[in-house]
C-alpha cells in the first residue's frame, strides 16, 4: 500500500488489517508515521513491512513493491493511494512541477501496477488493484492542472487494467474522494461532524475512514465480480454540477 504513513492510507491500512491481511506500507518522508501505522496493523495481529518510495524516482522506485512482496511473502492486493497536487494556475506551470505531480500520480501507479500484476500472475490465483484517484479524474479544478491531468489519466489507465488483467482473475478498481479529512486538506485530525460545506449536499467534509471502508471492499472477496468501475466517495459533491454554479455570488473561483 503506497502512501501509508496518514490520511486514506493509514485508515486503509488498518481496515485491510481488520479484514485479516498483512500489510506492506510505504512512505515518502514521514517514517514515524509509517511506523505508527504499522503498529497499529500489528495491534490486530498480522504483519506489517515498512520501507520509503519516492515516486519521484522512476522507474526504480517501483522495486518496493517487490521488496515488501517477497519480505511478507506473497502479493494479493495493491493500493496505490500515494499522492501530490499543486495550487499553481496554468500559466504560471513550470515543467518540473508538472512533472513531479504526474510521476508521483499517474506514472508511479502505473509502474507500481505493473508489478503487482506480474507478481499475482505468477502466483495465479488472481488480486485485486484499487488506485485512489479523485473527483478531479472527472471534474476540473482551478489551480490543478497537472492533478487533474495525472488523475484523470489514472482514470482510465484504470479501465484499461482492468480489462487486460481480467483474464488472470485480477481486478482494477478506482476510488475517486471528494474533500476528505486529512493532512492533504490542512484538516488532519478534524471532526467532520463539526465542518459545514454548504456545497456538499451530505454538508461536511468526509472522514478516511469511510473512503477505507470503500477500498477495503474493493479490496476484499465480496467485490469479486467489480473491476474497471470508479467508484466516487464524495458526500454527492459530483452531482452539484451547474447547482453550484448558479449559486455563486462572485469571482473568487477564479483564483486557487
Amino acid at each position: 500500500m503506497t502512501g501509508a504513513d496518514s490520511g486514506i492510507g493509514r485508515a486503509t491500512a488498518v481496515r485491510l488489517a481488520v479484514q485479516g491481511m498483512d500489510v506492506g506500507i510505504t512512505f515518502h518522508t514521514d517514517r514515524r508515521g509509517a511506523e505508527e501505522t504499522a503498529q497499529e496493523v500489528r495491534g490486530y495481529g498480522r504483519r506489517a513491512s515498512v520501507a520509503a518510495m519516492d515516486l519521484t524516482r522512476l522507474p526504480e522506485a517501483a522495486d518496493v513493491v517487490d521488496r515488501l512482496a517477497e519480505e511478507l511473502g506473497r502479493i494479493d492486493v495493491l493500493i496505490n493511494n500515494a499522492g501530490t497536487g499543486t495550487a499553481t494556475p496554468f500559466l504560471e506551470l513550470g515543467l518540473a512541477e508538472i512533472r513531479e505531480v504526474v510521476d508521483v500520480d499517474m506514472i508511479g501507479p502505473f509502474l507500481c501496477g505493473q508489478r503487482a500484476a506480474h507478481r499475482m500472475i505468477r502466483q495465479g490465483d488472481g488480486g485485486r488493484i484499487v488506485n485512489v484517484t479523485s473527483v478531479h479524474e472527472s471534474a476540473p479544478r482551478v489551480g490543478a492542472a497537472p492533478y487533474c491531468a495525472a488523475k484523470g489519466g489514472l482514470g482510465l489507465l484504470t479501465q484499461v487494467m482492468a480489462l487486460e488483467l481480467a483474464e488472470y482473475g485480477i481486478t482494477v478498481n478506482a476510488v475517486a474522494p471528494g474533500e476528505i479529512a486529512t493532512p492533504m486538506t490542512g484538516q488532519e485530525d478534524t471532526d467532520v461532524r463539526t465542518e459545514v460545506r454548504p456545497g456538499i449536499p451530505l454538508g461536511r467534509p468526509g472522514d478516511a475512514r469511510e473512503v477505507a471502508a470503500v477500498i477495503a471492499f474493493l479490496a476484499g472477496p465480496d467485490a469479486s465480480y467489480v473491476t474497471g468501475a470508479s467508484w466516487q466517495v464524495d458526500g454527492g459533491m459530483l452531482r452539484m454540477g451547474p447547482m453550484a454554479g448558479s449559486h455563486l455570488d462572485g469571482d473568487s473561483w477564479r483564483r486557487p
